[in-house]
């Protein structure tokens, strides 16, 4: 930059960006004093003071306090190289922040996508203490642009606390269907254990996507073959999980499915 004459304070603002207050506030805590006055007593800002203003704004822009300006500024053991090195880092971290926030939206924007606009609390309240919202995203890479997915984040994509505590509550309705008959010791094959999961089914089928028997077959494949659906069902009553996935299997040869 060629020298000049100097910078009247509101001229250095205007330049700057910034009002004569602000600068009137920075000269009076000695952070960014004029090098110079006019013969009137008036502020006259140089080159240096320019550069300095520059430094300031910049360490301003990442949230740095003036205090802590100051003495980064005045630390004679940095020179200007450092501190060119040193803005290189603080911007490299801002722009990591920067889109770390961006994921952070982008994930909150697939959530609302995938229908469960829940915050953390809700889905506590409705799905319990066990539901783990990285299950979210691993549906999603598992079965995501799949048809059934696609049915089931158009038809979840309005439902509110009260429709998911309804879903959950028909869901426990029909487990306790199942422990009944389970624990009776009706075989897995018997018209009221076909009826119950038949109705597992519908309500699938109602709530989330169209759940075709082959469909519902490779649910109770997964409910025997994933430790954790298997785990779900055994806590209810050991043994049920696979009585469970006999009686999908027997329901679904009933039907023809």
């Amino acid at each position: 930059m060629p020298p000049t004459d100097g910078y009247t304070v509101g001229r250095l603002a205007g330049i700057a960006g910034v009002t004569v207050r602000t600068l009137h506030h920075y000269d009076e805590i000695g952070l960014l004093s004029p090098g110079g006055r006019t013969p009137a007593g008036y502020r006259r800002y140089g080159d240096e003071d320019l550069d300095r203003l520059q430094q300031i704004l910049f360490y301003r822009e990442l949230g740095f306090p003036l205090e802590e300006i100051a003495a980064i500024l005045d630390d004679r053991s940095v020179g200007p190289s450092e501190h060119l090195r040193r803005q290189h880092r603080l911007i490299g971290d801002r722009i990591r922040h920067l889109q770390d926030l961006a994921a952070a939206v982008e994930r909150a924007m697939e959530a609302r996508t995938m229908g469960i606009q829940l915050t953390p609390e809700e889905k506590f309240e409705v799905f319990g203490p066990d539901y783990d919202e990285n299950w979210e995203a691993e549906a999603e890479r598992k079965y995501g642009g799949s048809e059934p997915w696609e049915q089931s984040r158009r038809r979840t994509g309005a439902y509110t606390k009260a429709d998911w505590e309804e879903v959950r509550a028909e869901g426990e309705e029909i487990n306790s269907r199942l422990v009944a008959a389970f624990t009776a010791g009706l075989p897995a094959g018997s018209e009221r254990a076909m009826d119950i999961v038949e109705a597992h089914r519908r309500q699938i089928t109602a709530r989330f996507y169209d759940c075709t028997y082959e469909i519902h077959r490779g649910l109770a494949a997964m409910y025997l073959a994933d430790p954790r659906f298997t785990a779900t069902y055994e806590q209810l009553a050991p043994g049920l999980a696979q009585w469970t996935h006999d009686a999908i299997l027997a329901n679904a040869d009933r039907h023809g499915g």
